[in-house]
């Protein structure tokens, strides 16, 4: 539990990928924690809870609002959004 509580900070903290923390902390020496960031990344509940409230990036990995689970296959906003 408490990696799963931590991680959405420190796993991107760890990889460098917060307030400049790569060159700062040289977080490329800390290969371990980096492989504990990575695994727990690619988990697909992290991946799923990431697009929830999403509101950046590209279409196919926002879910604005979530209130059932198939709501991740047919309520993305690639797929709610109408061409221009």
């Amino acid at each position: 539990i408490a990696d799963m509580a931590i991680w959405p900070w420190y796993g991107s903290l760890a990889k460098g990928e917060r307030y400049d923390s790569g060159e700062f902390l040289q977080v490329h020496e800390y290969t371990h924690v980096i492989r504990w960031a990575d695994e727990i990344e690619a988990r697909p509940a992290v991946k799923r809870g990431r697009m929830v409230n999403r509101v950046m990036g590209p279409l196919e990995t926002q879910l604005h609002e979530r209130h059932d689970a198939s709501d991740f296959q047919y309520k993305t906003q690639d797929k709610l959004q109408k061409p221009a």
